[in-house]
């Protein structure tokens, strides 16, 4: 699994990032995370509204922060 925080290094991305780690160690599962901070690779996925989530090359989330629940079901494929 592919995980792509995105975002230029707003509290908002921070966080993102923050509850992506804490989502994978809380239900045991291993990913790559990482962080996009470039506009263009932020715009390539049509996200105009940071932070946004990305799992395997799918933009679940953009503009706000998910729900610990609904984070997890995103990780966990549901």
């Amino acid at each position: 699994m592919k995980i792509e925080v995105l975002g230029t290094g707003c509290a908002k991305c921070k966080q993102l990032e923050k509850d992506v780690y804490n989502a994978l160690a809380e239900l045991n599962v291993a990913a790559d995370v990482s962080k996009v901070k470039d506009i263009s690779k932020i715009m390539a996925y049509k996200v105009m509204v940071t932070p946004a989530l990305v799992i395997d090359g799918e933009v679940k989330i953009a503009g706000r922060l998910p729900r610990k629940e609904e984070l997890h079901k995103y990780i966990k494929g549901e």
